[in-house]
């Protein structure tokens, strides 16, 4: 029984931050905290280790932050007013 305890204690030490783990996973997917903190340290391996996946993500976060052009009236379909053609 003696040569068993160590073995059972450090189970029971991995059990229990297994648990905790899944706690705060659950917490961090409630909370919806875990997407700007993981984008932002991956950005960062990325920028480190790989410089066109930096590239892309920036390129990727300057295409979300654009806004859609308006509508322009030239491409209207149909006769303009005051034309014939």
């Amino acid at each position: 029984m003696s040569q068993l305890l160590p073995l059972l204690t450090v189970l029971a030490g991995l059990a229990v931050t297994l648990v905790l783990f899944a706690l705060l996973a659950r917490h961090v997917r409630r909370r919806g905290t875990a997407g700007g903190a993981l984008c932002g340290a991956m950005a960062a391996h990325d920028e480190a280790w790989h410089g066109t996946a930096a590239d892309s993500y920036y390129e990727l976060q300057v295409l979300t932050d654009r806004k859609a052009p308006l509508p322009d009236d030239r491409w209207k379909r149909g006769p303009r007013s005051g034309r014939r053609v």
